[in-house]
């Protein structure tokens, strides 16, 4: 292999939330594994998934300055030997790396090979799609997080991907406050849920109407990220050509969320 030019943290860290996606990415141990296998070194074997691949791939192409280490670990996740009872999952996985990839001119084959191509440039349908997004989510004032999840590279088709990013972040955020290292639905009932006391607490919790309010942005949350983070996503995906009206509606709800997750008191101490 040629020697690579090194990916930007933005490419790699885009890389690692495919390959290390918690509904459908790598798991704790494949990851462990393959790192072995590519003798790179697995700094932070503790933290979430999508951290520790990041760490352990942004170290690894510090020390090497080219991005060769990077590449062959993404070839051997992408072997076809390793999918073939997984055939949707193998299609899944390679066309969300190769949209990455292609920024950079680099595509993988079906058959697992790293090809140069042309460096592709987002539409300007994207880009457009983006802006408008963009110019009306400024002008609600929404959290800076989910302004952040309108790029041309995620809305080429749909605005499905915005939505699911700034629902992604909303469970980081929930992970940073409380330090759990949970996904989905059962994150939010381990941090929100009222059975024990909640860890995370959207207001005083000293009346009938407070408790009241707790229980409705907790449940906001959790069917938000159970539509969006469901393990039948890429199939709602499939099915659900989220269009920029409701997307907009979304996505201003998901940053009201993000806000009382901000201003949410931390309890106790996990």
């Amino acid at each position: 292999m040629p020697i690579l030019p090194s990916f930007s943290a933005a490419q790699l860290e885009s890389i690692c939330n495919v390959l290390a996606d918690p509904n459908d990415g790598l798991t704790g141990a494949e990851i462990g594994a393959l790192l072995r296998e590519k003798n790179i070194t697995d700094p932070y074997p503790a933290v979430l998934k999508r951290h520790r691949l990041f760490e352990a791939l942004r170290e690894q192409q510090e020390l090497d300055g080219c991005g060769n280490n990077i590449a062959a670990f993404i070839l051997a996740a992408l072997q076809p030997a390793r999918y073939t009872d997984k055939e949707e999952l193998f299609k899944r996985r390679l066309e969300r790396l190769n949209a990455v990839l292609g920024l950079d001119g680099y595509q993988i084959s079906p058959d697992g090979l790293l090809k140069v191509v042309a460096p592709s440039h987002q539409s300007t349908e994207a880009q457009d799609r983006a802006r408008r997004l963009r110019s009306e989510l400024v002008r609600r004032g929404v959290h800076p997080n989910v302004l952040r999840c309108c790029l041309p590279e995620l809305l080429t088709e749909s605005c499905y991907p915005a939505v699911y990013e700034a629902t992604r972040g909303l469970e980081e955020q929930i992970r940073e406050k409380t330090g759990l290292n949970l996904e989905g639905v059962e994150l939010v009932e381990q941090a929100l849920g009222l059975r024990i006391g909640p860890l995370l607490a959207f207001n005083t919790l000293q009346s009938e109407a407070e408790h009241a309010e707790h229980l409705a942005i907790s449940a906001l949350i959790k069917n938000l990220i159970s539509v969006f983070k469901s393990t039948s996503a890429v199939e709602i995906h499939s099915a659900w050509a989220l269009g920029e009206a409701e997307a907009i509606d979304l996505l201003t709800l998901a940053s009201m969320l993000h806000r009382r997750v901000d201003h949410a008191v931390l309890t106790r101490q996990v």
